[in-house]
């Protein structure tokens, strides 16, 4: 519990220390959990110099706490890592009105993160989200409108299916909603390909049609994915492609909202991410059956 009180001169002063831009990293920081400095950098800086030096501040201003992962020598040194610290909360709760008693605040639980086993299947994940907000900022025909964690795509759907994250891409005239599993290799395949079901249970459920896009570790991976995802029966309810990060199509590399996806009924070309929605053209709410006539009565 804190021993801190925010009083309203000491939040008044924090307001004007704080950036429009500080205020939207901690927003989305308490809903992503945790962010590294690169992710960061992508999302909301020109130079990751800028970005570094913007975090340290925030830091020291109790905004963020920040660690670095234990690596394997081999693999260097890991990123700094954020989460938001008691004094984000206390902003947080002072914008929603509540005293910071009821914001549900909990240091332990937020610091959790450094030790779960999850972290980097988090980071992962989250990393898809950045690239696409960092890729929106580049380029103003493009919005990530939509992106749910993890905690929040449980609340809403987790009775039938728990995605990693729930997004809405738009690029041009091209917008689709997805939803996203974010394997990071871990899992037998035959795990990964099972969570397929609940996606057909949530379909026939909200008679929404709504794609799955796997993103997975490598070609190979990819590869044996697609062999066991095309003789899965929930290949006729759910639409699906796979993509991976080492694939690149032309010069540039546009990370998750280029040429990097491919539907599973396809063996080539691979599709942006908002061109999927040219693939599947039948997407969103399906129209309900008309009852027998036996049971129109």
């Amino acid at each position: 519990m804190s021993t801190v009180r925010y009083t309203p001169r000491m939040l008044g002063e924090l307001a004007v220390r704080l950036t429009e831009r500080d205020r939207n990293l901690i927003r989305l920081l308490r809903d992503f959990r945790v962010l590294t400095s690169p992710q960061v950098s992508e999302m909301f800086f020109d130079t990751d110099d800028a970005a570094r030096r913007r975090l340290l501040a925030l830091t020291r201003m109790g905004i963020l706490e920040r660690f670095r992962p234990n690596l394997p020598p081999a693999m260097g040194t890991a990123p700094y890592h954020y989460v938001i610290g008691e004094t984000a909360a206390a902003v947080l709760a002072s914008e929603e009105g509540v005293d910071l008693s009821d914001f549900g605040y909990r240091r332990d639980r937020v610091l959790s993160i450094v030790y779960s086993q999850q972290l980097a299947h988090t980071v992962g994940t989250n990393g898809i989200a950045t690239s696409l907000y960092g890729f929106a900022r580049r380029y103003p025909d493009t919005q990530l409108t939509t992106w749910w964690p993890e905690r929040r795509c449980a609340t809403e759907w987790g009775s039938m299916a728990r995605p990693d994250a729930y997004g809405r891409w738009s690029e041009g005239e091209h917008s689709i909603e997805f939803f996203l599993e974010y394997d990071t290799g871990t899992e037998p395949l035959d795990r990964v390909v099972h969570k397929l079901d609940g996606y057909v249970k949530l379909t026939e459920s909200s008679r929404i049609v709504t794609p799955l896009l796997f993103w997975v570790q490598g070609e190979r991976r990819e590869a044996n994915l697609r062999k066991k995802l095309k003789h899965h029966p929930g290949n006729m309810f759910v639409p699906i492609a796979t993509g991976h990060a080492d694939t690149v199509i032309g010069l540039a590399n546009d990370g998750p909202a280029g040429a990097r996806w491919l539907p599973t009924d396809l063996e080539a070309p691979r599709c942006r991410l908002a061109e999927l929605a040219k693939r599947w053209p039948g997407l969103g709410p399906q129209v309900a059956p008309e009852p027998a006539e036996e049971d129109a009565e």
